[in-house]
C-alpha cells in the first residue's frame, strides 16, 4: 500500500477546569505526567511512531509552558523536508473570537491544511494518555474508502456521561453523537 501524505493536527486548546489545581497555570496538555513527560508527549509520540512528521499543534488557553516544552522537546525539523511540530496560536481568521470547539479550530486553520496539501488529515486531542498505531487506522480508512474515520473505545454505561458518546450502526457507520449526555443510551 502506498503511504499517503498525512498532516497531523493536535487540539491543545482546552482549559482543563476538571484538572484544577494542576491546570491553574498551564493547559491540560502541559500537565506533567511521569518523571519528565507532559500529557502532550503521548499524542506526539503516537504520531511520530506512526510515521506522521508534519504536525500542527493548535493552542489557546495558558499555552506558554506547552509552547516552551514542545519547542525544546520536539525538534523534528532540520534536514528532512516537511518534518515539523509547529505550535499555532489562535489566528482569528474567520471571526473575532477564540476557538469555539474542535471543528471551529480546524475551520479557522484551513489555510494550513490547504497550504500543506495532504491526502489525509488526522485530528487528535492533546489531553489523552494512550498508545496507538495510527498507521492501522490510516490503512483501514484508506481501504474502506470512508470520508471520515473516528477512533473511539467503549466505556461502561455508568461513566459514559463524562464523555462524547457515539451511536453506531452494525456496520460501524456513525449514526449519532452526543457530547457528555446526561442519560446516555446503550
Amino acid at each position: 500500500m502506498v503511504v499517503p501524505r498525512v498532516l497531523g493536527i493536535v487540539m491543545a486548546g482546552g482549559r482543563g477546569d476538571r484538572l484544577q489545581p494542576l491546570t491553574r497555570s498551564r493547559s491540560k496538555a502541559a500537565v506533567p505526567f511521569g518523571s519528565r513527560h507532559r500529557i502532550i508527549d503521548y499524542v506526539l509520540s503516537n504520531f511520530v511512531n506512526s510515521g506522521i512528521y508534519a504536525i500542527y499543534l493548535l493552542v489557546q488557553y495558558k499555552s506558554q509552558s506547552l509552547i516552551e516544552h514542545v519547542s525544546t522537546s520536539w525538534r523534528l525539523g532540520g534536514r528532512l523536508p516537511e518534518t515539523f511540530v509547529t505550535v499555532v496560536p489562535p489566528q482569528m481568521r474567520s471571526s473575532e473570537t477564540w476557538y469555539q470547539g474542535t471543528a471551529d479550530a480546524v475551520f479557522q486553520n484551513l489555510n494550513l491544511i490547504h497550504d500543506f496539501a495532504p491526502e489525509l488529515v488526522v485530528v487528535f486531542g492533546a489531553d489523552h494518555i494512550y498508545r496507538m498505531d495510527l498507521g492501522q487506522m490510516i490503512d483501514y480508512h484508506v481501504s474502506s474508502r470512508c470520508d471520515v474515520s473516528v477512533a473511539a473505545r467503549p466505556v461502561p454505561l455508568g461513566t459514559a456521561s463524562a464523555f462524547g458518546v457515539i451511536a453506531s450502526a452494525p456496520d460501524g457507520r456513525i449514526v449519532g453523537f452526543a457530547e457528555k449526555p446526561r442519560s446516555p443510551e446503550a
